[in-house]
């Protein structure tokens, strides 16, 4: 094997070389193995305990069968040639992984409080490795929630794969989000109470059950920087029959990803501060 350089480490008098490979791909390839490692190990708690799925199942259902059918017998929002009801499931949908996602950092304290979040700090694993593992974990936690929605349904498989990537992406993005709070905070009665402030106004300054064009003026201009919003456009567009995006599925993707990718280097700078 080709040694590109040379460390040296020294036990004693013992001089110990370690290789160091410099090719980016294999880095590359490195880090997206350790992220899949621990996305692998948050998983695996869900085949020890399978319940969550359905308990984090009954709100999104209450408010399609509760809040769904009222609103659509009043018929006081307009949605165009789609029904009140798939115009709403998306957005409900965005909001049951939302509000999966923004508490998922308080596991991050309990993990500090058991001494597992040390060991994975005194692991070779590199922090951006750490929090991308738990933010695709709890993707994959919200793909449940795609499930249980009786709608007219897309089954065009891009269109299929889309709404996947939109999931993920919004649970990836809420969930460090949630870890950076809970970087910050530290404990689990502050977090829960900052997760609780949050999630409403996430959740109503986009436009989940609602259009933007009912809103006035200045909350247009918050929904419109409301990551969200761009959740709710895409998967509306790609999940249902006959929708459409208000600002584009090119766009949606790429706020999604840019506000992803920020909020995953934010908290890999933070997460060793959980245990300070």
């Amino acid at each position: 094997m080709k040694l590109q350089e040379q460390d040296v480490r020294r036990a004693g008098s013992v001089e110990w070389p370690v290789a160091r490979s410099q090719n980016p791909f294999d880095e590359v390839v490195n880090f997206l193995g350790k992220t899949l490692v621990i996305a692998e190990l948050e998983i695996r708690k869900l085949r020890h305990d399978p319940t969550d799925l359905f308990t984090r199942a009954v709100q999104p259902v209450l408010w399609l069968l509760i809040f769904g059918q009222v609103m659509a017998r009043v018929r006081a929002i307009p949605t165009g040639s789609v029904s009140y009801l798939d115009f709403m499931a998306p957005g409900i949908l965005a909001q049951s992984v939302l509000f999966i996602s923004i508490f998922y950092g308080i596991a991050i304290i309990w993990e500090r409080d058991l001494g597992i979040v040390h060991k994975f700090l005194a692991s070779p694993v590199p922090r951006g490795a750490l929090v991308m593992g738990k933010s695709l974990s709890a993707g994959i936690r919200g793909l449940s929630q795609a499930l249980i929605l009786g709608v007219r349904v897309n089954w065009n498989p891009l269109d299929l794969i889309g709404v996947l990537l939109a999931v993920m992406l919004g649970a990836a993005l809420f969930s460090t989000f949630s870890l950076i709070i809970a970087c910050i905070v530290k404990t689990r009665e502050r977090f829960m109470g900052i997760g609780q402030v949050m999630t409403m106004p996430l959740f109503f300054a986009s436009n989940a059950i609602y259009p933007i064009t009912l809103m006035p003026g200045w909350l247009q201009v918050i929904s419109r920087g409301n990551p969200l919003t761009y959740e709710v456009d895409a998967l509306r567009s790609l999940m249902l029959q006959g929708g459409a995006s208000v600002y584009g599925v090119g766009l949606d993707f790429a706020v999604l990803i840019l506000a992803a990718a920020i909020l995953v280097y934010i908290a890999s700078r933070l997460y060793p501060r959980v245990v300070v």
